[in-house]
């Protein structure tokens, strides 16, 4: 027995793999010289290379097996689940609201999609989707164009920076950084905010947060014609994404690939038009296609969507100007916690405010709120599927309840996971070097693949 059929019956989750027949070579970064001439010492022009799990030209902890002849990747295989963290599963340990904390957490660009995706599926359990406020639809809306906006910033940004257009990468950064304050006065936090609950949302728009929201969008149509400038026709960047990572309509389709990569083909699916939901069908814009199918395509797709976002941004606002002290939660106060109160520290609804109102107002009110909050509303048997566009296409969230207090079982249906079959399909056949531009035209989020 060799040492490496030892080493895997003493590891319980090694498996037997066919690629480990040949030399293997772990790229971490190093001379690219070396793994050539490593590569050199053996007959067999056969090698096979681990692309991470860490590894600066890869997105997130990913796991790339590329079988390579010479500078040509025959074969690619993506080694997931690095980042595994249960989230799914706890869910099921956290009452209804709590829910929201964990699947927010899953893809960290765009939380506000997955809290959007689970809250429906819960309304749509309690049969309350009609009762939720006007105004809370328009503020979620918002959130989500707003987070549309960041997400597509740090996707074209660390595929500048895994190409090496710097500036692409710095520029990207600098505009998400101002989105995240815009975030950070609405929600409270930056990232991870648990804002989107069933029934509507945890709170009002706080005084100033439409003047910020105006001076966002003013400063995007400002600087989004930099990236336009930068990168549309310089030919190093061209050269780099144009044809790379090519998958036609047929590919697409046959592994349930959705979002821009989809939209690149030129087919115009986007379920904010085709299957409206939460008011969208209300908002003036356009579906943003192209017609090449690669990489280059999905660029342009991703900086023209930021542009209609600024345009939904822009009605939701003139919206909300005019729904000065509307609520923001359902009114069923076996449901909704009292959004009109200001949420504390904790992000929870413990404020000081919150707190001498139900003290002074019955022990009973007490009680109620005790038991909301720790305890949860009970939601009917059954199960829903709630779905939104994402900022990497058709998230959905598949909840089923057994009548009681905590989700039975809360399934995503991932765009990150969903669209990382097609790695292997942009790959294969092409050069070594063009794998990190493929998989960065996915921007493929970990957090989401590994939940």
């Amino acid at each position: 027995m060799t040492s490496t059929q030892d080493a895997e019956r003493a590891d319980p989750y090694a498996q037997q793999s066919d690629y480990r027949s040949g030399p293997v070579f772990t790229v971490t970064g190093q001379d690219w010289d070396s793994v050539v001439s490593g590569a050199a010492e053996h007959d067999s022009e056969r090698v096979v290379v681990n692309m991470g799990p860490q590894h600066p030209s890869t997105h997130g902890v990913l796991r790339l097996i590329l079988e390579l002849e010479g500078e040509t990747v025959t074969e690619a295989r993506c080694g997931i689940g690095y980042l595994h963290t249960g989230i799914e599963k706890n869910m099921e340990y956290r009452n209804w609201v709590q829910g929201t904390t964990f699947c927010t957490r899953m893809d960290y660009l765009a939380p506000f999609h997955y809290e959007a995706a689970y809250a429906r599926g819960v309304e749509r359990l309690l049969g309350i989707e009609a009762d939720i406020p006007d105004k809370a639809l328009v503020m979620r809306v918002l959130l989500m164009e707003l987070n549309r906006i960041s997400s597509h910033l740090v996707a074209i940004a660390t595929g500048g920076l895994e190409i090496g257009a710097l500036t692409v990468m710095t520029i990207g950064f600098r505009e998400r950084e101002q989105c995240l304050d815009v975030f950070e006065l609405i929600t409270g936090l930056r990232m991870n905010h648990a804002f989107i609950r069933p029934g509507g949302v945890s709170q009002d728009l706080p005084h100033g947060a439409l003047d910020k929201v105006g001076d966002f969008v003013s400063l995007m149509k400002k600087r989004l014609p930099e990236y336009a400038a930068l990168c549309n026709a310089n030919p190093i960047f061209k050269a780099r994404l144009v044809d790379v990572g090519y998958l036609d309509l047929a590919g697409c389709l046959a592994l349930g690939i959705t979002g821009p990569v989809l939209r690149s083909t030129g087919y115009d699916w986007d379920l904010r038009k085709k299957q409206p939901y939460g008011g969208y069908e209300e908002y003036d814009f356009d579906v943003v296609t192209w017609d090449t199918a690669d990489a280059y395509g999905r660029f342009r797709i991703r900086v023209e969507e930021m542009w209609q976002s600024l345009r939904i941004i822009e009605q939701c606002a003139q919206r909300l100007q005019g729904m000065e002290g509307e609520p923001v939660m359902i009114g069923d106060k076996k449901i909704g916690w009292p959004a009109q109160l200001a949420v504390g520290s904790d992000g929870m609804g413990n404020s000081l405010d919150h707190i001498r109102h139900i003290m002074g107002e019955s022990m009973e009110a007490l009680i109620h709120h005790f038991k909301l909050v720790t305890e949860g509303f009970r939601v009917p048997a059954g199960q829903a599927y709630g779905v939104v566009e994402s900022p990497r296409g058709e998230l959905a969230c598949h909840v089923v309840s057994d009548g009681g207090t905590r989700p039975y079982r809360a399934h995503f249906r991932d765009p990150s996971f969903v669209n990382l079959q097609a790695a292997p399909a942009m790959s294969e056949g092409g050069q070594v070097a063009d794998v990190i531009v493929a998989v960065a035209s996915l921007d493929p989020v970990m957090g989401g693949v590994d939940r």
